[in-house]
């Protein structure tokens, strides 16, 4: 994609010559007791930064502040913090070390206000080392693969030293700086930071593809920085029209722009546009977007408003944690007291997200940490941890055994539903805990193995012939709610040919035994509907395995106005093909003699059936061929 022809003037040196230095030129000019900010990510200007560093012992007391920075950063070796201290908005590998040491600071700030503390001088910047491409013959440069803070520190230092690369690509959009409004120029050729792909664990997968599930054709996507966000992208081949309006793109998203995949036709604003504020990856990507009017850079103040955000229909955030509570705290930044990386962009692009018509707000995280040893949900959050995203923020939440939604629910409610997506080693602990803090009825206790997510085999679709799409997934403890509401909204006649009596009300233990099954002996299945609250039961089935006769019970429901519509033969066939897979031989079922729906739909299943007439009861029995 990249242009073949110079995309600047290449007289430019000759043109500004008088502002043009060497980088030991150039920071000289930087007094001690000076704040400075060092450009993002993969725009860090690493001859700057080595310049800045060579000059230590002249600079007592100096800060330097920065959001993202991948590359070395020898000012955070512990000898140099006799001169130099870090702040930094977000902490990466480089200046880990020292913050956790209490050797340097970490300012937590949502991605969308630092700007603000710029303009607004509560954070005054002295100095701005960035990087940006040579200027074309009008004399704007771009700052290229990082833009993000990059543009509102160099709108705001009274100093603003450059490094030029005609490496850089050039990215459009809201990227521009004018040469003129930079004082000084540092040649440089030098390749841009790379950070090649990293390898995906099989677990890290299986959130991705849990996750690709919530994504709507027509959404537009914001992925935030983690490996899971990122993984997500290979599982989106079979949607059509996604957008993109995110902080940071990746090579990841190359084959799904070529593939049409991306098209950003159905976007509210920046239609057709992806649009993103800095660029983490190879070479690869860098010259995909070189120039390439599908891309639209812009700084932070503009990608993290949640304002912005939240007028993009089906916005859909994907971010990651680190760590969260049973009430459904989530902390990103800090483990326990030791800080990590950043408060970042996650709270700007949930709220947003969560405010945009059919948008959806997601929290993806492994379910242990410590290759296993230890779980990433918690009765409690660890002693010091930091909530970034905070219980009444928090809607959807995904590990590798499922997906949950957590928003408007009671903390019961919060709590099963976090203990069945957390690693199964856990989960008695888990409950256990629940229950001594109150969040979960003594009653429970004896549902220790039966808090569990179904297998994801158990998961499927069906298309209706007027395009609606009904999803079918192993019932869960967190479904009691919806099942209640299921049963009272059945007719009588439904109520008399499921349970062969007339019922006005159905006690909890009887829904608990229809919710806390363990997916092997007992299956049940329910058919959903999405709604803004997450979604609703239509329909539900479930066998019950004999184990002396290796056949089992099957019996389903299907709410009134969806009765007449294929629902229960596709329910039905759903269930043999567990069943099948399971090993079992057959099914049997009771059907009353008046109940001729019922009748037809498992005369078409694929089995061999025969039946008998007792007392006006249908004894089926369903061979599986």
């Amino acid at each position: 994609m990249s242009d073949p022809k110079p995309t600047y003037d290449p007289q430019w040196k000759e043109k500004y010559k008088s502002l043009l230095a060497s980088p030991a030129e150039a920071v000289r000019k930087i007094r001690p007791g000076q704040r400075i900010f060092v450009g993002t990510g993969c725009g860090e200007p690493l001859e700057l930064v080595s310049a800045l560093t060579k000059r230590a012992h002249d600079l007592s007391d100096t800060e330097i502040v920065h959001l993202l920075t991948f590359g070395e950063a020898p000012y955070a070796h512990k000898e140099m913090t006799q001169y130099f201290r870090i702040n930094s908005f977000f902490i990466a590998e480089n200046v880990r070390g020292v913050i956790q040491e209490g050797l340097g600071d970490y300012t937590p700030v949502f991605l969308s206000d630092i700007p603000r503390l710029f303009n607004s001088g509560r954070l005054p910047l002295d100095v701005a080392l960035i990087q940006v491409t040579p200027p074309d013959e009008n004399g704007i440069c771009s700052l290229g693969v990082s833009v993000d803070i990059v543009k509102s520190a160099a709108d705001n230092a009274a100093l603003v030293i450059a490094q030029v690369n005609p490496r850089m690509p050039r990215t459009l959009g809201d990227t521009h700086i004018h040469v003129l409004d930079i004082d000084v120029l540092v040649p440089s050729d030098q390749p841009i930071l790379e950070i090649p792909p990293t390898e995906i664990a099989e677990e890290t997968q299986q959130i991705a593809e849990y996750v690709a599930s919530l994504v709507d054709d027509g959404a537009t996507l914001e992925l935030g920085i983690g490996r899971i966000p990122h993984a997500l992208l290979s599982f989106l081949s079979g949607k059509k029209d996604l957008g993109i309006h995110t902080e940071m793109i990746t090579d990841d998203i190359i084959p799904l722009v070529e593939a049409g995949v991306i098209t950003g036709a159905r976007k509210t604003l920046d239609r057709g546009k992806i649009v993103a504020s800095f660029c983490l990856g190879t070479k690869k990507v860098y010259d995909f977007v070189d120039n390439n009017p599908a891309f639209s850079f812009h700084p932070t103040e503009y990608v993290n408003d949640p304002f912005i955000i939240s007028q993009q229909h089906k916005m859909t955030a994907i971010n990651t944690a680190l760590e969260i509570d049973l009430t459904g705290q989530v902390c990103a930044d800090s483990i326990g007291s030791k800080f990590f990386s950043g408060v970042g962009g996650q709270v700007d692009f949930n709220r947003g997200a969560s405010r945009a018509r059919g948008g959806k707000a997601i929290i993806a995280l492994p379910s242990t940490a410590k290759n296993g040893a230890v779980s990433r949900i918690v009765t409690q959050l660890t002693p010091g941890a930091g909530v970034v995203t905070t219980r009444a923020d928090v809607h959807y939440v995904a590990t590798e055994y499922g997906v949950v939604y957590l928003h408007g629910k009671s903390i019961q409610e919060r709590a099963l539903a976090l203990i069945t997506i957390a690693h199964p080693k856990f989960r008695p602990q888990l409950l256990k805990d629940a229950i001594e803090a109150r969040y979960l009825s003594a009653e429970l206790a004896d549902k220790e193995t039966k808090i569990v997510a179904g297998p994801k085999e158990l998961r499927t679709t069906h298309l209706l012939p007027d395009g609606m799409q009904i999803n079918f997934r192993p019932i869960q403890p967190t479904d009691e709610p919806n099942m209640r509401h299921l049963f009272y909204t059945l007719s009588q006649s439904t109520i008399y040919y499921r349970f062969m009596e007339h019922l006005k009300r159905i006690p909890r233990k009887q829904i608990q035994d229809f919710t806390y099954i363990d997916h092997r002996n007992d299956v049940a299945v329910v058919g959903t509907i999405p709604e803004a609250h997450g979604e609703d039961i239509i329909a539900v089935g479930r066998y019950y395995l004999d184990k002396k006769t290796n056949r089992a019970e099957v019996a389903f429901v299907v709410q009134d106005k969806w009765q007449g519509r294929g629902i229960g033969g596709f329910m039905l066939n759903h269930l043999i093909k567990i069943a099948r897979r399971n090993g079992i031989s057959g099914f049997t079922a009771e059907v009353l003699q008046t109940n001729r729906a019922m009748q037809a739909v498992v005369q078409k299943s694929n089995c061999r059936v025969r039946s008998k007439l007792i007392d006006n009861v249908y004894s089926y029995e369903m061979e599986f061929e």
